[in-house]
């Protein structure tokens, strides 16, 4: 659980945005989220949602099992030190690092995990598809209609998160068009019997560009309304 008092917290500010148009190493990436947490916890700086490519490399969750590494010398693999098991990173796929106080917004981790759940589905709306919720998968699924039968459910979009003192980092990837190749060195968070997919797998030409105005046009109509959608989360339980 969580850390840090929740008294005497300033209102919220809007959050900084950052876009990163060069790969950056897993390693950086990992050094940055901790100086900018810190940070916000101290209250020197604002909260952060930073957009990035990584170069090819797969991380371990806290959950992580060695028999889900397929392929150990294909990548590099890093201990990411957030919640779930193995995930792969690369060029083609948005992530999103999600720096957030939730002091200042509500200070409930099933409710934070929820609202970026339902941020990812309302920004893949955008492109007319209908990402989905699974019970006891993590993530954000596609039923592949197009496929045949019988029907395949693949992964869209990989959630991890860690929060130090009621400060969110790590976050979301969405794949755009990554090599789905690259998935095979790992069992994709420990769920062997489902595939994975993209947009552009999905057959849409939607870039990096257009995804991310998807994602700042939807991301205040959700977080803005987080205890809404926690309570109707619960209700549905």
């Amino acid at each position: 659980m969580p850390d840090g008092s929740i008294a005497s917290i300033p209102q919220i500010a809007d959050p900084e945005w950052r876009i990163s148009y060069q790969s950056v190493a897993y390693p950086d990436a990992l050094a940055e989220m901790d100086a900018r947490v810190q940070a916000i916890r101290e209250g020197s700086a604002p909260e952060l949602l930073w957009l990035l490519e990584h170069p090819p490399l797969y991380t371990a969750g806290t959950s992580a099992k060695p028999d889900d590494l397929l392929a150990p010398g294909r990548f590099p693999v890093y201990q990411a030190g957030r919640g779930g098991q193995y995930t792969y990173h690369g060029p083609g796929q948005r992530i999103v690092y999600a720096m957030l106080d939730l002091r200042r917004r509500n200070p409930d981790l099933r409710c934070y995990v929820h609202a970026l759940e339902e941020w990812v589905i309302r920004a893949l709306a955008r492109f007319n598809v209908t990402g989905e919720r699974r019970e006891g998968r993590v993530g954000i699924w596609v039923a592949r209609h197009d496929l045949g039968l019988p029907m395949r459910e693949d992964k869209i979009a990989a959630i991890g998160v860690r929060v130090r003192h009621w400060v969110t980092f790590h976050g979301l990837s969405i794949n755009v068009e990554p090599d789905l190749s690259h998935f095979q060195g790992i069992v994709p968070c420990g769920i062997a019997q489902h595939g994975v997919t993209s947009l552009v797998d999905l057959g849409l030409p939607v870039t990096m560009d257009d995804l991310d105005v998807a994602l700042r046009e939807t991301f205040d109509e959700v977080f803005g309304a987080e205890t809404k959608l926690c309570q109707k989360a619960q209700a549905q339980d």
